[in-house]
């Protein structure tokens, strides 16, 4: 079973992806602390992880970049999930080296569709 890490601050938001993934057939893992986040990878070791932009302390932008700057974690595929869903939004995403791209508010579809995309 393939594992999700899933770096949100809001427990509505990581209950509902938790659900979907479950549901798909994936193994999700949750933290809220976006400054844990290498910390949580070295413990998961996930195949993909799931990020928020808007977060306090560390902006998911932020942290995309420092990961896929990180020798031992830029290969892991990061899927934006954020309310921030302009077209400069996705563009700046990117930029940052995110692989995928998920507007809230999502469907099931929508984001088991994102996460099969990279990881089956």
């Amino acid at each position: 079973m393939k594992k999700v890490l899933i770096v949100d601050d809001s427990p509505a938001e990581t209950k509902l992806m938790t659900a979907y993934l479950q549901d798909a057939g994936y193994w999700p893992v949750s933290i809220q602390d976006p400054t844990r986040l290498e910390q949580a990878i070295d413990i998961e070791h996930p195949s993909l992880i799931l990020l928020d932009v808007v977060m306090p302390q560390r902006n998911g932008f932020q942290a995309c970049r420092e990961l896929k700057a990180h020798a031992e974690y830029g290969h892991i595929p990061v899927v934006m999930v954020t309310s921030k869903s302009t077209e400069s939004d996705k563009f700046w995403a990117r930029q940052q080296g995110a692989d995928g791209y998920v507007a809230k508010p999502f469907t099931a579809a929508d984001l088991v569709g994102e996460v099969r995309r990279f990881i089956g």
